[in-house]
């Protein structure tokens, strides 16, 4: 009886590999393309939108924040369609667009675009090493996720109340802390599909992403900190 059961659970097993194999691979390719609207939508951003965007930033929060929600629920609810696709990759170009102020901001300095193409190749660099990380070891990381998810609810609380403190070294220390935790959500979410805990490439695609899109923000923070040149 026992052999039989060891006999049905390494046939599961062995059923589910090439299913994970495919979100996973699914879940890269989405995220390759993903990178095509957000690129347009940072343009876009940066010459067009980014004015209006830093001269109000309370109307910045809220388009921020109804857009970036009101897609994001569009794509969990169309999830298992193609049109799953389409809001994602709306989604990605919205946020590709909210990128513009700070992406402004940095081409402010003498060596902007070299601060960006940094915070870009770092974020590749990261994004390698932990994918390659989470897709190759045998450990489980799902217990990082509730230590992920404090540390993640502690970081919003300062940075609100940092918008009313205005405190650089804060700011700084948040920067930091941004690039630990994204980097540790990147680790956990790509190891939750590897495991098959996430079955849906479009979902699994949504979460790497945010993941990737705010370290880099965090990574272009510090480096216009501590690397920035003279202001134009």
């Amino acid at each position: 009886m026992k052999s039989n059961i060891r006999v049905i659970n390494q046939t599961a097993a062995t059923t589910a590999l090439p299913e994970q194999d495919r979100v996973l691979r699914n879940t890269y390719a989405l995220l390759a393309l993903s990178m095509v609207p957000t690129v347009i939508g940072a343009l876009f951003g940066t010459a067009i939108a980014a004015p209006l965007l830093m001269g109000s930033p309370m109307l910045s929060m809220v388009i921020f924040l109804g857009g970036a929600f009101g897609l994001m629920f569009a794509v969990q609810k169309t999830k298992n369609s193609s049109m799953g696709v389409v809001f994602l990759l709306a989604f990605t170009l919205f946020m590709g667009a909210m990128l513009g102020p700070l992406l402004r901001v940095a081409l402010g300095f003498s060596n902007g675009g070299t601060l960006i193409a940094m915070a870009a190749g770092g974020t590749g660099a990261v994004f390698l090493v932990l994918a390659g990380v989470a897709s190759n070891t045998r450990r489980d990381f799902s217990n990082l996720g509730k230590f992920l998810f404090v540390g993640l609810i502690l970081m919003i609380i300062a940075s609100i109340a940092n918008i009313f403190l205005h405190m650089p070294v804060l700011q700084l220390a948040l920067s930091a802390i941004g690039v630990l935790i994204f980097s540790g959500f990147l680790l956990f979410d790509i190891n939750r599909i590897v495991r098959g805990g996430e079955t849906n490439y479009i979902t699994a695609t949504l979460a790497v992403y945010l993941d990737i899109y705010n370290l880099f923000v965090n990574l272009l923070m510090l480096l216009m900190a501590f690397a920035g040149g003279d202001r134009r």
